[in-house]
């Protein structure tokens, strides 16, 4: 297996800038062996120049990376036979069948004749592909056609995966399947997956997940290790003057309320007494409150004082 037993992945100090724009500020990051790795951020934080570098879209030019042992960009063209590659946008054609397809994506990685027949028969089988081989890529549904690309990035057996919002686009029931066809391969095949992701549900079936804010990975690890940062339960309270209650709650109750996007945001262990209390002491100002364990999108507002969505981040 190339690179031994190295990581499948090895970051230190990664930057990278378009212009003036920083797009990574210095990224460290091991990915292992057989891990199904999530990036997880908002969209400019950072995710998809990542995913560029690891694939060899672009040169590394500062810093360095390691991809199954080889180092790049000096051994680019080393590491591309392993390594299959799903990009965000579609890159089937629709007027060919699926084996069309899955034939046409071979052969630009030298399969021919048997060998290509039989790969094309396996990732099909391994995919529920293989009652739709005959049938034209246009007429299968969203869940369906991703699975086409995920099979294109396998026919040539790569010990890693890089995907790049491998479920957007996707309603749920699809991400769903797919997320369990990813699962079957790490567990199964044994392949390595990292992903890039701005679905939170897609990063919670990831073995770990790293979080990117403005090109710097603020945290990393399994999804209830981040939801553990948190420290308790989160209490979010409508209120017509937040910036007043949050000062009040602070001063009668601490727990270090903040605003987000123009609620109160608190957390707390043992949520539903500090709710209680709080509806009891500021009745008046309270609009409505909720509580809940943490999310990962609790686990980035923690870390950043902004929500997963906020288009300023």
């Amino acid at each position: 297996m190339p690179g031994g037993d190295s990581p499948a992945i090895a970051i230190e100090d990664l930057r990278y800038s378009y212009g003036t724009r920083v797009a990574l500020a210095g990224v460290s990051l091991r990915v292992q062996r057989g891990e199904m790795f999530g990036l997880l951020g908002p969209n400019g934080g950072g995710k998809t120049t990542l995913f560029h570098l690891l694939t060899t879209l672009r040169p590394v030019t500062a810093g360095r990376v390691q991809v199954l042992g080889y180092a790049l960009p000096q051994e680019a063209d080393a590491v591309r036979p392993h390594i299959g590659v799903v990009f965000q946008h579609p890159s089937l054609d629709t007027k060919l069948t699926v084996r069309e397809n899955l034939q046409h994506h071979g052969h630009l990685y030298g399969l021919s004749g048997k060998v290509l027949r039989s790969r094309i028969h396996h990732v099909t089988q391994q995919l529920g592909l293989a009652d739709r081989c005959d049938d034209l890529t246009e007429t299968l549904s969203g869940g369906l056609q991703r699975r086409v690309e995920l099979a294109k990035s396998l026919l040539h057996q790569p010990v890693l995966l890089l995907m790049d919002e491998p479920s957007s686009g996707l309603d749920p029931g699809a991400r769903v399947d797919f997320t369990a066809s990813l699962e079957r391969l790490r567990d199964q095949e044994g392949v390595s997956i990292l992903l890039t992701t701005h679905i939170l549900e897609e990063a919670e079936h990831c073995d770990r997940v790293g979080i990117l804010h403005q090109g710097m990975l603020v945290a990393v690890g399994t999804p209830e290790e981040l939801k553990s940062l948190v420290g308790g339960d989160v209490v979010v309270i409508q209120t017509a003057d937040p910036a007043r209650l949050c000062t009040r709650i602070s001063e009668r109750c601490g727990g270090n309320p903040i605003v987000v996007e123009g609620h109160v945001r608190v957390e707390m262990p043992h949520g539903h007494t500090f709710v209680r209390d709080v509806v009891e002491a500021f009745a008046t100002d309270i609009r409505a409150v909720t509580f809940g364990r943490p999310t990962l999108e609790d686990v980035f507002i923690h870390l950043t004082g902004h929500r997963f969505w906020n288009q300023n981040a």
